[in-house]
């Protein structure tokens, strides 16, 4: 076929000034563009550009085109698409000249037309992606890509045919004021009272009208993004139509209506563009509507389910509305089983999200003639017994305590949420209370997370209820355990259950509700009459997998509350530490952390969350394997490594991620010495080496992937002066997210290929592989030499006494460095000094920080430095460091860690997940380290070097079956008469280095080379 050449075709375009509309319809111009591990062709075909595609995990298929396009003023790029294959995302970026800035708009979840349509993206739709100079909207562009990304994967073929960038008009700033008109009115009421603002005035047709429409004109084409309508009193309509046009005389139905209610109605139309807006009314239950106010709402205000719900809840009092749609900060945890693919949420409020995504359950108490919320009353978070992944929330109110206890029960892949609410009477006099149990369309997961899984609005299009079980979209997903008093479900079109109900203490008349907009609601309420004293409880189950496991017939909840803990205790008990009271909170978080990695944690697949980051990262398994590992749980770490290793490529690369669809191809370069390094911590801890014996063919592909890498930076080119600290090591990525916006040479990615190295010859040597033992050898320390003059001359070029997180900036990231200790070993290789100076820099940040200078927010990955300071000898800061994160947990009383903590408790913002266990897991290391840690340069293990003096006091510190790579430790360390004993149990083999004792008396350290021993400090 003829190839069709780039157009420019000149032709006015109706309401903007005579421009171009710019045609790029040659198939042949673009370029393909796959990420590793996925299959992708480009084709001519009948003149459209093909694109076939095969994922074989997640990953990208990129069609690339260079251009020259100018962008004008306003504009809209169009196309006809349509194809064939699963659910994928498909996104239109805008790059600029330098490669590096990059626009796009994402269709999320594309079910592929069978036949060509016609979309378009408008100028509006296109947001900043990611670059290092961030401009809102892009002028000019060099390059355009269209890119299918997984969602579901899989293969499939999409046609891209008749791209063009078209000018649009500017539209009007400020819009003209629209005028209101009526095909009839009753005097005294005009029509055009609708639009001044004053409720006190309104609208309506003639009795004798058979079919009143009230008009507005817009007087020009807009773009919108829905209605509210104020009716006066209980004057709504039966049925509300709502149509549009461009020419008043060819309409357009958008919606028709049902189920409203009194008050104000408000319609979801977003991206809706007309200049005439008709609204066609019905008779209501009390005869001809009243309309009091219109409000034509701007685009932004419907922009997206999120948005709608956060406007509206602006216009409501506080504890209506979730606290994310108030753009309030939102605290939750984690409810669920180990092992389990699934996971509730508890938000601080007490509302229990019913799994991913899902709908939430929330509590209200009606008392006195008002409705209390999470707003109107004092509440505070715990967890059972202080430290058990089976958290709590209580409220307060004058008089009552409502207790909200959420526990994950059932086998894993059929588990279920028990939440239990007790409600106890604190005051001396009776008391009469209604408490409300409310389904609502929002997830627990706030509307500003945004990565994965994301929260704020969660569809629901019918609520109905079937005995004691609370149907949703038509499946049973809450058994309510004792009969509720009433029922009721309202469609939105009614208005939100809480706010047009409960709020007046009522429920909606029906029994069952649904809506083409979903966001049905419902409430049940439970009337309770307390005695002084008395208490009350409900309790509802919430299956996580209803579609396969319903609520079962027969349920004890108190026997269900009882296996969970038992289970519980049997996996957070396997190493026993006691300290004094003063201890209590370090150590209770240290227990809550292993809890909540093994929610977290998806089948054998350790992940950090159970939202954002409910994916599993190598570098998070890896870390937080070497928790496990020291807190008794090796077959976990087993078991996930067995399973991340298939999906090493066929270059040797170990992915950096891994989720439902597969590994995912990101560029970065720490993952394969961190796979190497949690499965030499494996086969150390436990003295088992099959499991090396069987990955070794693995281990030795991954290093040959790293040399590959190597081999890319050892040229010429970075001999020079100019390069020199680029020399031999790992060419630039993202594993850092510092780097995300351009890829740099990363010494985190560099200090995980050294221990990568280094546990490779570990493993020749245990394994009896002599002849690879050599060559890996020469290996490591050939790369060893590079990466020590790497960071000299980058410090050099920067002229700068601390190591840089990467080459190119010479940018200071102490959180970064602590790899460079622990667990690469790398202090030998630095530059003298270089390691002190790097940790006492971030000291004075540290303190400053502390003590009162401004900050904005911090990642708590920073906890890895209570560790480094151990290391580094320096104990006082070691537990100033670990008093100040503690201070900052999120929120306290569940013993957990966002991924970011903010210094304004008032301004919501992304928080990654709360708990996020991959902080968890650092805090594990770190306080491990502080009673016991292995320093691999003197071969030796040091016990009690971060312990306070402190926690000798009051019977002192005992620790029990602690794992080491030398086996378990048990040792007591206390206070007795005017001196300190410390006792270490037999179980151990003493490493070459033998036991330092370095508790935080006089006299220290001490070294011990035979056990049981008995040391007496003065």
């Amino acid at each position: 076929m003829t190839r069709r050449l780039l157009l420019l075709a000149l032709f006015l375009v109706a309401g903007c000034r005579q421009e171009p509309v710019q045609k790029l319809q040659d198939p042949t111009a673009w370029s393909p563009h796959p990420a590793d591990g996925v299959s992708m062709q480009l084709s001519d075909d009948a003149g459209a550009l093909r694109l076939d595609f095969e994922f074989t995990g997640g990953g990208y298929a990129i069609a690339r085109r260079h251009v020259d396009l100018d962008l004008p003023e306003n504009y809209a790029i169009r196309f006809r698409l349509k194809g064939q294959g699963p659910v994928n995302d498909l996104e239109m970026k805008l790059v600029d000249a330098s490669d590096e800035n990059v626009w796009w708009h994402v269709r999320r979840g594309m079910e592929w037309p069978a036949d060509f349509e016609t979309l378009q993206t408008k100028k509006r739709n296109i947001s900043f992606a990611w670059g290092p100079d961030f401009a809102e909207k892009p002028n000019h562009v060099a390059a355009i890509e269209f890119a299918v990304t997984a969602g579901e994967g899989g293969a499939g073929s999409i046609w891209i045919d008749d791209l063009e960038v078209v000018p649009l008009p500017v539209p009007s700033d400020p819009p003209p004021k629209p005028v209101a008109t009526a095909t009839s009115t009753t005097e005294g009421h005009a029509p055009d009272t609708v639009l001044d603002g004053d409720l006190r005035t309104w609208w309506a047709p003639a009795p004798d009208d058979p079919s009143p429409a009230l008009l507005l004109d817009l007087r020009e084409v807009r773009a919108y993004g829905g209605l509210s309508i104020d009716w006066v009193g209980k004057r709504h309509p039966a049925v509300l139509e709502l149509a549009v046009s461009d020419d008043g005389e060819q309409w357009k139905v958008l919606q028709r209506l049902a189920d409203l209610s009194g008050g104000r109605t408000h319609i979801y139309a977003p991206e809706t563009e007309s200049r005439w807006v008709r609204l066609s009314l019905e008779a209501g239950p009390v005869g001809a509507p009243r309309i009091a106010g219109v409000q034509v709402r701007p685009l932004e205000w419907s922009a997206s389910p999120d948005a709608f719900f956060t406007n509206l809840a602006r216009e409501t009092r506080p504890g209506l509305y979730p606290p994310g749609f108030r753009n309030e900060p939102t605290h939750w945890t984690v409810v669920g089983v180990d092992r389990d693919r699934r996971e509730g949420l508890l938000g601080a409020g007490g509302a229990v999200e019913a799994g991913p995504g899902q709908f939430s359950v929330e509590p209200f108490l009606w008392r006195d003639g008002r409705l209390l919320t999470w707003a109107d009353v004092p509440r505070t978070d715990s967890l059972m017994e202080d430290d058990l992944p089976l958290p709590r929330v209580t409220w307060e109110p004058d008089g009552l305590r409502l207790q909200v206890t959420a526990l994950g029960v059932g086998e894993p892949g059929a588990s279920s949420q028990l939440v239990r609410y007790r409600l106890d009477n604190l005051g001396a006099a009776p008391d009469t209370v209604t408490f409300f149990l409310a389904v609502r369309p929002f997830q627990v997961n706030p509307p500003i997370q945004f990565l994965n899984i994301r929260g704020g609005h969660a569809p629901v299009r019918e609520i109905a209820r079937d005995g004691r079980d609370i149907l949703v979209d038509g499946v049973p997903r809450v058994r309510l355990l004792e009969k509720p008093d009433g029922f009721g479900a309202r469609a939105f079109a009614g208005g939100d259950v809480v706010v047009h109900d409960l709020e007046h203490g009522l429920l909606p008349p029906a029994d069952k509700a649904d809506d083409s907009f979903p966001a049905v609601s419902a409430a049940v309420t439970y009337e309770m009459i307390l005695p002084p004293g008395g208490t009350q409880h409900r309790d509802v189950l919430i299956p996580l997998y209803p579609e396969t496991h319903p609520p079962a017939a027969a349920f004890a909840p108190d026997a269900a509350e009882a296996a969970a803990i038992t289970g519980w205790h049997e996996k957070l008990d396997r190493v026993r530490i006691t300290a004094p009271p003063v201890a209590h909170e370090a150590l209770s978080s240290l227990r809550a952390q292993l809890g909540y990695i093994l929610v977290n944690r998806a089948g054998v697949s350790i992940q950090p969350g159970a939202r954002s980051y409910a994916r599993s990262w190598i570098r998070d398994g890896a870390l937080t394997g070497v928790g496990l590992l020291r807190l008794g749980h090796p077959e976990a770490v087993r078991d996930f490594i067995a399973w991340y290793a298939p999906y090493q490529y066929e270059n040797g690369k170990i992915p950096c991620v891994v989720d439902r669809r597969g590994a995912d191809p990101v560029p970065e370069h720490d993952s394969t010495g961190e796979f190497i390094h949690i499965l030499t911590e494996y086969t150390r801890y436990t003295g088992e080496a099959s499991l090396a014996r069987e990955m070794w063919p693995r281990v030795l592909d991954g290093i040959a992937y790293l040399e590959a890498l190597l081999e890319e930076r050892r040229t010429p080119e970075y001999e020079t002066d100019e390069k020199r600290e680029f020399y031999g090591i790992l060419p630039p990525s993202i594993s850092h997210e510092g780097y995300a916006a351009k890829p740099m040479h990363s010494y985190w990615d560099n200090f995980f290929a050294l221990r990568g190295y280094k546990d490779a010859v570990y493993l020749a040597d245990l394994l009896g592989e002599s002849a690879a033992r050599e060559d890996l050898e020469k290996k490591r320390d050939r790369f060893a030499r590079d990466l020590s003059a790497s960071v000299a001359a980058a410090m050099a070029r920067h002229e700068i006494s601390y190591v840089p997180g990467c080459a190119d900036l010479g940018d200071f990231d102490a959180t970064s460095t602590t790899v460079a200790l622990d667990p690469a070993g790398a202090r030998d290789l630095l530059p003298a000094g270089a390691l002190e100076a790097t940790f006492e820099r971030y000291w004075d940040f540290f303190t400053g920080r502390r003590d009162g200078a401004p900050w904005e927010a911090f990642t708590p990955y920073e906890i890895r430095t209570i560790g480094s300071f151990v290391r580094l000898g320096q104990r006082d800061r070691a537990h100033q460091a670990l008093h100040f994160f503690l201070d900052h947990r999120t929120p306290g009383g569940w013993r957990q860690w966002a991924e970011v903590v903010s210094s304004d408790p008032e301004k919501a913002r992304f928080i990654g997940d709360m708990p996020h266990t991959w902080v968890g897991s650092d805090y594990i290391r770190s306080v491990l380290d502080m009673f016991a840690y292995e320093d691999r340069g003197a071969r030796a293990l040091v016990l009690a070097a971060g312990l306070p003096p402190a926690w000798l006091d009051d019977g002192g510190v005992t620790v029990e079956g602690l794992p080491t790579p030398f086996g378990k430790l048990s040792y007591s360390l206390r206070r007795e008469g005017s001196g300190t004993v410390m006792e270490i149990g037999a179980g151990l083999v003493i490493p070459a280095g033998g036991l330092i004792l370095d508790p935080p008396v006089a006299g220290t350290p001490v070294r011990v080379d035979a056990l049981p021993a008995r040391v007496e400090f003065p």
